[in-house]
């Protein structure tokens, strides 16, 4: 099974996709156990390959870092728990899309840990949550929030990026990107639906449900 391992305080982005790089190589050649890295970031956006300038609607607020892993603007920060995921999928199974539909799923299970129920919106990436008490989108449709972010990179067929959950960000941050480029839905955290949760709490819930969806190859 993969290595977990959990970085105290905030780590700088670039520092984080140094080591991703680095052990990603080495998982690859054999030299380095698969990993799970659980992080938190200083403020910062994130624009992945497929980012829209012109979503990107605050420039000059945080740092922003190009990345080639998949996906659009991302914001990452204090109380935002980031889960770096290294694993190798030539002994998992070559199959990209697959490989991200159990990151979906365990991402599902771990919100079902804290009783909230996360669902995926065809054309739409990441995980949501339903919002029923606020008012419907103008034209009828009913408001979900947006919890958890999921974007990856492979290399030699070795993944590296992951996925983030909102644990309990301040969401006025996301402000300054448009989300995955969805405008007419919002951002929510375990917190803002009214969870007492920690990022300890978060990261038992990984550690438990994350077996089921990716067993030892």
């Amino acid at each position: 099974m993969p290595e977990w391992i959990t970085s105290q305080g905030l780590t700088q982005y670039s520092d984080a996709v140094t080591w991703m790089e680095t052990r990603a190589g080495a998982i690859a050649a054999g030299t380095a156990r698969e990993a799970i890295w659980l992080v938190e970031h200083p403020p910062l956006y994130t624009a992945g390959t497929s980012a829209k300038p012109e979503d990107l609607t605050d420039p000059n607020r945080f740092e922003v870092h190009e990345t080639r892993r998949g996906g659009q603007y991302t914001y990452h920060g204090p109380g935002q728990r980031v889960a770096y995921v290294l694993l190798d999928l030539n002994t998992r199974g070559k199959d990209v899309r697959k490989f991200v539909q159990n990151l979906e799923a365990w991402v599902i299970a771990t919100l079902a840990e804290f009783n909230v129920t996360g669902e995926i919106r065809e054309g739409r990436v990441g995980v949501w949550v339903p919002r029923p008490e606020k008012p419907p989108l103008p034209d009828g449709t009913p408001r979900e929030d947006k919890v958890a972010a999921i974007g990856v990179r492979l290399r030699k067929w070795v993944s590296f990026h992951g996925l983030s959950i909102n644990v309990e960000p301040d969401l006025e941050h996301f402000s300054g990107i448009v989300p995955c480029g969805i405008s007419d839905q919002g951002v929510t955290s375990l917190v803002d639906l009214g969870l007492p949760v920690t990022m300890g709490d978060v990261d038992d819930a990984l550690k438990r449900t994350f077996g089921a969806h990716f067993p030892a190859p």
